[in-house]
């Protein structure tokens, strides 16, 4: 029997009005293109014949722009979880047009599973090779898993989009294990990163594959920053947090796995430490392997990296195809609840590091919302690592808008981490240690290393209007600075006394 290969535009007319779609991959890497896009085209052309079209979407993570950009700009999206960082899409669900719940990365597909959210109604997908076996169909992915085998599994309808950018050769690279639902869960058997539990395919039956859509299109992952002097200070100073911790015997001689987010910090961070000769070869158990990583693998600085996804540039996603027999035994790819699983993080000892949007004097952070009401990206997997690591390290610049805004501020005005859950801060002014310390001491420990010295005499002042109590705050100008910013534009514009009630 014969595949369904049709256009991406026969595809899309797969999807109805108020469908809810699971789209595969994690960030760009390994998300469908073509038929996102197409889906994004018919509902214009619906629009503009006065039909309603929307969609509810899930996804792993993030997408490329033709995913939930076209969608957005379609006006197709009724809501979208778990994570996304799409500045048209952002526009949508801060004007609630769209709407938009923020969760957890490790819990969508056990969520849907559970009841609590409804199971899609299709699933588009990338694949790098579709194998016919009987009345089962294998899809092998591409560059990323994030929640494919619960979507593929659930879906009534599978569309797949084989892409031949992405070789078959990848076989091999991804280890796709669904965990069984309470009361039936067993641990999960990851003991080390290069551990490997499940299958190399996820498979369907051959009802549900609805359409095949051949496409050659490469991943739309963006391309990072050179790296700065900020980024490269913060980079050092993590690097020298772990070194003296290993000095000091708090991390074994023989190192731990490591956790980093995504971004310029990110790889900024891993190439610091991939410099560093005190800090061992290490490996990583991570949800995105970036460019950092394939350099640090070739000079054998990183051992292993297991995550959901490989984002990382055209030239290095290159360099991993033609260089498979190298990498695939140093790499694998997971779903994400297996790749962010709190269970395996605990286990494993990860120190994870992260980046803060926004942090507090007392070690709260905010890693969402600017201002605390507009969503930026979402809270990813951060919540995930930071919950259950072992060190749990956050990052930022001290300022941002060449000053206008301190990273740091007298209470973050949305919390996504609170203080229980973040060990240390660091920033390229220094490293606040905030184990064992008490409010008062960790406000000063972030004051005196973190913050930007133009702040450091505001963030005094505050404590000096602010009652002595067990976390010192004065709710009366504790957002002083946010209000300063929305109108003046500038947070050393702030007089806390202006905005003493």
């Amino acid at each position: 029997m014969a595949l369904p290969f049709m256009s991406a535009q026969e595809a899309a007319h797969f999807v109805k009005n108020g469908d809810v779609v699971g789209m595969g991959g994690f960030t760009p890497a390994g998300a469908p293109k073509d038929t996102p896009t197409a889906i994004a085209e018919m509902a214009e052309k619906l629009h503009a014949e006065g039909q309603s079209f929307k969609i509810g979407i899930y996804t792993g993570a993030s997408t490329g722009d033709s995913c939930d950009g076209a969608l957005a700009r379609a006006h197709a999206i009724d809501f979208r979880t778990p994570y996304q960082s799409n500045k048209d899409l952002r526009t949508e669900l801060n004007n609630q047009d769209a709407h938009y719940y923020d969760m957890h990365l490790s819990e969508l597909a056990q969520d849907i599973r559970y009841g609590f959210l409804p199971k899609p109604d299709v699933a588009i997908v990338e694949a790098c090779e579709i194998v016919e076996k009987g009345d089962a169909i294998e899809i092998v992915p591409t560059a990323g898993v994030g929640n494919m085998p619960t979507f593929c599994r659930l879906a009534d309808k599978v569309i797949v989009e084989l892409n031949a950018a992405m070789p078959p050769i990848m076989r091999g690279m991804h280890d796709i294990y669904e965990p069984a639902d309470p009361p039936m869960r067993r641990e999960i058997p990851v003991y080390k990163p290069s551990d490997r539990i499940g299958s190399d395919c996820i498979t369907i039956k051959r009802s549900q594959l609805v359409a095949v859509v051949h496409t050659d299109r490469p991943n739309e992952v963006s391309k990072f920053k050179e790296l700065d002097e900020t980024t490269q200070k913060i980079g050092n100073n993590v690097a020298l947090f772990l070194e003296n911790e290993m000095k000091a015997g708090r991390i074994p001689a023989s190192f731990l796995p490591i956790q980093s987010g995504v971004g310029n910090i990110a790889n900024a961070v891993l190439g610091a430490l991939g410099e560093n000769k005190d800090i061992p070869a290490f490996e990583m158990y991570t949800e995105v392997i970036q460019d950092s990583v394939v350099g640090l693998m070739k000079e054998g600085r990183v051992k292993f990296a297991s995550g959901c996804s490989l984002t990382v540039g055209a030239d290095k996603l290159q360099d991993i195809i033609d260089h498979m027999d190298f990498f695939k035994d140093k790499i694998v790819l997971r779903p994400q609840e297996i790749s962010n699983n709190p269970e395996v993080a605990r286990r494993l000892g990860l120190i994870t590091i992260n980046t803060a949007l926004e942090a507090d004097i007392y070690g709260n952070i905010n890693s969402t919302h600017v201002l605390g009401t507009k969503m930026m990206n979402g809270i990813g997997g951060s919540g995930d690592f930071t919950r259950n690591a072992y060190i749990s390290i956050y990052t930022t610049p001290s300022t941002a808008k060449g000053g206008a805004i301190s990273a740091i501020v007298p209470m973050v005005s949305h919390l996504d981490h609170s203080e229980h859950s973040v060990k240390i801060l660091i920033t390229e002014h220094g490293i606040a240690d905030l184990r064992g310390k008490s409010p008062i001491q960790r406000a000063h420990e972030i004051i005196e290393n973190c913050v930007d010295p133009a702040y450091r005499p505001m963030m005094r002042h505050y404590l000096e209007l602010s009652k002595k109590s067990h976390t010192q705050h004065n709710l009366s100008i504790a957002f002083a600075m946010h209000e300063e910013f929305a109108k003046s534009g500038d947070m050393r514009n702030t007089k806390f006394e202006n905005y003493l009630r």
